[in-house]
C-alpha cells in the first residue's frame, strides 16, 4: 500500500533538524521532497563549560554534501546569532543558493560578513511581511511574529504533501516597542487554510502564564531613569535592537546624552539606524572617550556584557581594564537581559564585582526590566488553538521544553498522541497526509566546534586535553638519553603548570626523578628500545605516582632527547 501511494505521487515529506532541538541556538532545519531541500536558518551555539576555549558551535551540514543542487533556497527567521550566525563557516557550500531575509535581517548579515573578506559574497533577497515566494516544489509566505527584534518572520510553507507553519522564535505582544502588534485575525485566517503540521517555537514552554509586553518592560526602565540622579550603565544583548531603542527613547525624554559601547552593538545600532529601525536624535550620540564633559545625571551609557563575557565592555569595566571608564558610586547598572543557561556563575560574580566597586545594580529579577522573546505557556498554547494543525513538533529549546510543549499541545491543543512528535538533532522525520514518524535514518548532527580559524578541527581528543590542563594541570618530563647506551645523561628536568608550585615540592621531585631514571634504565637493558612504548610507560607510571602522592592527575608529557 506504502509503495502504491508513492507511485502515485504522494511521496512523504522529510524534516530533518540540524540544531535547535534539545538546545537552545545553533537553529537550522531542512525541509526535503524529492531530493529538493529548503534550509530554514543557519545558526551558532556560544561554547559551554563542556567546551572550553572554543568560540562557537555550528551545524554539521555533512548530509548536504554534494547536494548543492538540491537546495532550492535558505529562509531566515530573523537577526539573532543563533539563526545566522553560522553563515561564515558554513557558506563556501551555499554560497549561490538564494537567500531571503528582512532587511534588518540581510544587513547584520551583510555586515558580519565583512568581517570575513576572505568568503564570497552573498545572495540575499530583501523580503517583507506578506511576501510570498516559490521555491519549487515550495512555496513560502513570510509572516510577521513579535520577538524582541524587529522583522522577525514565520513561515507559512506549502508543500506538495500540505501546509506546514514554522513559528520562529516568537511571542505575542499587544503593545510592542518598534514593532506592529501581533496580528490574530491574520494566524485565525492561516488557520482556516489548513495545516498539516505546526512547529512552534518552545523556548518558554516551562513557564507558566503570559510573556511581558515591552510596554510594561518600558514603564520599569522608567522608573529607573526618573530616580536615577547619576550615570544609568545598560547592558543588554547587542542584538536586542527594541531594548536599545527604549533606552534611547527614554534618554532624550529625560535629557540625557547616549554613549553606545561595544563593537557588535555598535554595529547592530549603526545598520538599524540606517534602516530606521532607531530613531536617535542628531545630539543625542556621543563618544563614550567624551562622557568627562557632562555632569553624571546628563549621561546614558548603553554597553555589552550582560552576560559576563571576557572581552565585552561591562567586564573591561569591572576589571578596570576599559579605557575611559570605570564605575563610580553613584552609577545605576541594568543588566536589561535574562542570563543564558550555563552563564549563572560568571554574571553572578559580575554583578557582585559591580557592587563592590559601589555601583547599584538592577536586573531582572529584582523588577520586570526584561521580557523575553519567546512565547510562554499561554501564548502557546493559544497560537496552537489558531492555528488548529493536523500535527505538531516542538522546535527551538532544551529537550525538557520540548516535552511540555508536546504536553501543552496534547492536553490544551487537543492534539492527539500519535500526532505529536517531539524530535532531535538528526532524526529525520517522515510527515505524510495521515502519519508523523521518525525514520530509520539518521543525519549527522554532532558538534563542529570553531576555535580561531579552524572549524570542525577540534574534536573530543582535544577538548578532553583542555579540561585535564584545566583540572589538573600539566607535568612535563624532559630526559637526555645516551642513543648509544639508552643510559640517562643527567637528572631529568621538570616543568610544571597549574599542578604542583616546584620550589615548595622538592621532595615530589626527587622521587619523580628516581622513578623516571629507573624506567628509562630497565628498559636500557633491552637489545632494541621501542622509544614510544617508552613514553607510554614513563606517563603511566609517573601519572599513578603523582596520582598516589596527591590525588590529582595532571596531563604527563614525557620528552625524551637522545644525543
Amino acid at each position: 500500500m506504502e509503495k502504491d501511494r508513492k507511485q502515485k505521487g504522494q511521496e512523504d515529506l522529510k524534516i530533518i533538524p540540524l540544531g535547535g532541538l534539545g538546545e537552545v541556538g545553533k537553529n537550522m532545519t531542512l525541509i526535503e521532497y524529492r531530493r529538493k531541500v529548503l534550509i530554514i536558518d543557519m545558526g551558532l551555539k556560544f561554547p559551554e563549560e563542556t567546551t572550553p576555549g572554543i568560540d562557537c558551535i555550528i551545524p554539521n551540514v555533512s548530509y548536504l554534501e554534494k547536494r548543492k543542487n538540491d537546495i532550492v533556497g535558505i529562509v531566515f527567521t530573523h537577526g539573532h546569532y543563533d539563526h545566522i550566525g553560522a553563515i561564515p563557516y558554513l557558506i563556501d557550500k551555499f554560497s549561490n543558493v538564494p537567500m531571503f531575509a528582512s532587511s534588518l535581517t540581510k544587513g547584520i548579515i551583510l555586515k558580519r560578513q565583512g568581517d570575513f573578506p576572505e568568503k564570497p559574497n552573498l545572495n540575499i533577497k530583501n523580503v517583507k511581511n506578506g511576501d510570498k515566494i516559490n521555491l519549487d516544489p515550495f512555496e513560502i509566505e513570510f509572516v510577521g511574529m513579535n520577538h524582541n527584534i524587529p522583522d522577525n518572520f514565520g513561515f507559512f510553507i506549502k508543500t506538495p504533501v500540505g501546509n506546514i507553519f514554522y513559528t520562529s522564535d516568537f511571542k505575542f505582544d499587544k503593545n510592542p516597542i518598534n514593532d506592529s502588534p501581533t496580528n490574530f485575525p491574520r494566524l485565525k485566517k492561516i488557520g482556516e487554510r489548513g495545516i498539516l503540521l505546526l512547529m512552534s517555537d518552545s523556548t518558554g514552554a516551562e513557564e507558566e502564564g503570559h510573556s511581558l509586553s515591552e510596554k510594561e518592560i518600558m514603564e520599569n526602565l522608567e522608573k529607573i531613569f526618573i530616580e536615577t540622579k547619576g550615570r544609568i550603565i545598560v547592558s543588554t544583548f547587542s542584538s536586542l535592537i527594541n531594548r536599545i531603542q527604549q533606552v534611547i527613547t527614554l534618554s532624550e525624554k529625560y535629557h540625557r546624552k547616549v554613549a553606545i559601547d561595544g563593537y557588535s552593538m555598535k554595529t547592530n545600532v549603526e545598520i538599524a539606524k540606517t534602516l530606521r529601525y532607531i530613531k536617535m536624535g542628531r545630539n543625542t550620540d556621543i563618544d563614550v572617550k567624551n562622557l568627562h564633559h557632562y555632569p553624571d545625571s546628563k549621561v546614558t551609557i548603553i554597553c555589552t556584557g550582560a552576560q559576563g563575557e571576557g572581552n565585552a565592555v561591562l567586564m573591561k569595566i569591572v576589571n578596570r581594564e576599559h579605557r575611559f571608564l570605570k564605575f563610580k558610586p553613584n552609577d545605576t547598572v541594568v543588566f536589561s537581559s535574562s542570563v543564558v543557561p550555563g552563564n549563572e556563575r560568571t554574571v553572578q560574580n559580575l554583578k557582585d564585582n559591580i557592587l563592590r566597586q559601589g555601583a547599584h545594580v538592577f536586573h531582572y529579577k529584582m523588577m520586570d526590566i526584561h521580557a523575553g522573546g519567546h512565547a510562554k505557556q499561554e501564548e502557546l498554547e493559544e497560537l496552537i488553538k489558531l492555528i488548529r494543525p493536523k500535527f505538531f513538533i516542538p522546535i527551538h529549546g532544551q529537550y525538557s521544553m520540548l516535552i511540555e510543549h508536546a504536553r501543552l499541545a496534547r492536553e490544551k491543543g487537543k492534539i492527539p498522541v500519535k500526532n505529536v512528535l517531539v524530535a532531535e538533532n538528526g532524526d529525520v522525520i517522515n510527515l505524510s497526509r495521515d502519519k508523523i514518524a521518525l525514520a530509520k535514518e539518521k543525519a549527522q548532527a554532532n558538534y563542529i566546534m570553531v576555535d580561531g580559524s579552524g572549524v570542525g578541527d577540534i574534536g573530543d581528543i582535544v577538548l578532553r586535553d583542555r579540561k585535564a590542563l584545566a583540572e589538573d594541570g600539566i607535568f612535563v618530563v624532559i630526559t637526555v638519553v645516551d642513543r648509544q647506551t639508552g643510559r640517562v645523561r643527567s637528572s631529568p628536568d621538570i616543568i610544571s603548570r597549574g599542578f604542583v608550585y616546584l620550589r615548595e615540592s622538592q621532595d615530589l621531585l626527587a622521587e619523580t626523578r628516581k622513578k623516571v631514571i629507573h624506567i628509562i634504565t630497565k628498559a636500557s637493558s633491552e637489545k632494541i628500545i621501542n622509544w614510544t612504548n617508552l613514553k607510554e610507560e614513563i606517563k603511566n607510571k609517573i601519572g599513578g605516582f603523582l596520582y598516589s602522592k596527591t590525588k590529582r592527575r595532571p596531563m604527563v608529557l614525557p620528552v625524551i632527547i637522545e644525543v
